[in-house]
């Protein structure tokens, strides 16, 4: 049966006095298709609503296939710009030829010719979730934001012995800085899995440098809250019992370094922690000389 025909029976049904529901259970056809049947009938009639209807399907339709000649072009933008993604060729196919083609087709024609592989791989494997031992086994670390300051933060854990710096910027440089203090006066020694996210702040220099103190650099997989539990927990903890939940400019510094020395002091002396058996301080046989010696990771 032709489109046609069931037009005319729904404006028949319809003239009838048939419900939009019986006239869709009758035809089978969707009911908004129904709808704009019989509303082009009742602006133009029937007979000049089926002429209008019958001259849109008429015609010749564009082609849906790219042309040879532009896939040339598309190729040879390929060689000419090496690894060129999708949306610079589409941006020289559009300066400098006035051709305008979306990006995933210009990524289907160059899968002609080339393997197309994403450098983003958002299952990629990474082993599995470090356990600790023993103490200098895996050290996570992270950081927090503080408004216009941030702390670099890390723990030990299996010890659960932590150290923050406060830095006026998140960047992989300030990252570095942290890294050299807390191996060199906190978590002496090589590691065998040193642990973060994959933020910026632990790339370029701090990347660079996390070899030399670690066996392994294990990045976490985003979205997984399990894998950096131990800093996490330790985060929460240094904002509701050290710095509070507000914010704080580059000008508090001076002020919040001395807090972050008490918070610390009293985190690994005096403090007991839940998961240390039986049940105590992260440090409790060292003396309150060295705890003031190695907790200096504010400055």
């Amino acid at each position: 049966m032709q489109t046609l025909t069931p037009i005319t029976l729904a404006d028949e049904l319809a003239t009838q006095g048939l419900s939009h529901t019986t006239i869709v259970m009758h035809l089978g056809r969707h009911r908004e298709t129904i709808g704009l049947w019989l509303k082009g009938g009742a602006a133009d009639g029937l007979a000049g609503f089926l002429a209008r209807y019958a001259q849109a399907k008429k015609g010749p339709r564009r082609a849906r296939q790219v042309p040879a000649t532009i896939k040339r072009l598309i190729w040879a933008l390929r060689i000419r710009e090496p690894e060129c993604c999708g949306q610079k060729i589409a941006y020289f196919l559009e300066r400098e030829h006035q051709i305008w083609l979306s990006v995933p087709k210009i990524y289907e024609i160059l899968a002609e010719q080339y393997v197309i592989r994403s450098k983003w791989r958002k299952n990629q494997k990474r082993g599995a979730v470090p356990t600790a031992s023993g103490p200098r086994v895996v050290i996570q670390m992270d950081t927090v934001a503080l408004g216009g300051v941030f702390a670099f933060t890390g723990i030990d854990i299996y010890t659960k012995e932590a150290a923050v710096m406060l830095r006026p910027a998140l960047t992989s440089e300030d990252g570095a800085v942290f890294l050299q203090t807390a191996m060199a006066h906190r978590f002496t020694g090589r590691v065998a899995v040193l642990q973060t996210d994959g933020g910026p702040k632990c790339k370029g220099s701090f990347a660079q440098q996390a070899h030399a103190y670690c066996d392994r650099h294990r990045i976490a997989r985003p979205y997984k809250k399990n894998e950096p539990a131990y800093i996490e927990c330790f985060n929460r903890t240094l904002r509701k019992e050290g710095l509070g939940w507000g914010t704080y400019r580059v000008e508090d510094l001076p002020r919040l370094i001395p807090e972050v020395h008490t918070f610390l002091d009293r985190y690994h002396y005096h403090r007991p922690h839940l998961r240390l058996v039986p049940m105590r301080p992260p440090l409790t046989a060292r003396s309150a000389q060295e705890a003031r010696l190695s907790d200096i990771y504010g400055e």
